[in-house]
């Protein structure tokens, strides 16, 4: 369908356009390569990858936040956090984390995650701008989230499980670590009833495109 609607196909070299001018869908581009400057440049504009062949940009009107000062954890998954039934760490399973959010699952029979955004990802994380938050279950891993950390802002990727309440808790950690740490923007790109459980909200693009500029400074 997006290829119907006209849309820049930029060169590798090309600036991103100016998101705020998108249509409400938010397709702003197209190209045929992902890499690490490309996915810099776009997450400081607003701009998110979605597709592999082609590459296709989207900031989409409205936008799907996660508010740290009103993060919310439901009341079942705060017992078992409380419990002890998970331990936590921060990139010590990155490329396991990515592997994990790639892999196809009931309710999920695609997957947006194909080498191309894991090796950009890849990219990234050495360069010290992808994270992981994972979530452990008697030394194994039980859930993780990864996504792109750049000043005081995260772009929420993908999150996986492996044992009930692994992603909800690698969640909840992540939220908690980065406010601790100042962060002042947590992109989800879109709400799902998922997020929506833990205060998930919808924003308008242009007060987004605010909030994201002080966030990357």
């Amino acid at each position: 369908m997006f290829l119907k609607l006209p849309v820049l196909l930029l060169s590798p070299t090309d600036p991103f356009p100016d998101p705020s001018k998108a249509n409400r869908d938010g397709l702003v581009a197209m190209t045929r390569t992902l890499s690490p400057k490309q996915l810099l440049e776009a997450y400081r504009k607003g701009i998110f990858p979605w597709t592999e062949n082609p590459v296709t940009w989207w900031s989409p009107d409205p936008r799907g936040v996660l508010p740290l000062g009103q993060f919310h954890v439901p009341k079942r998954l705060e017992r078992a956090m409380r419990g002890g039934k998970f331990t936590f760490t921060i990139n010590q399973s990155f490329d396991e984390v990515v592997r994990g959010c790639a892999q196809t699952a009931p309710g999920r029979e695609e997957s947006w995650i194909g080498p191309g955004f894991t090796k950009a990802n890849g990219d990234l994380h050495h360069m010290g701008y992808a994270v992981s938050y994972e979530s452990w279950k008697d030394g194994e891993l039980a859930g993780g989230l990864y996504g792109v950390k750049i000043g005081k802002f995260f772009a929420g990727e993908s999150m996986f499980h492996q044992v009930r309440d692994g992603s909800s808790a690698a969640l909840v950690f992540a939220a908690k670590t980065l406010q601790a740490e100042g962060c002042i923007l947590f992109d989800l790109q879109m709400v799902t009833p998922h997020t929506k459980r833990f205060g998930a909200v919808e924003v308008k693009r242009s007060e987004y495109l605010k909030m994201l500029r002080v966030a990357v400074g």
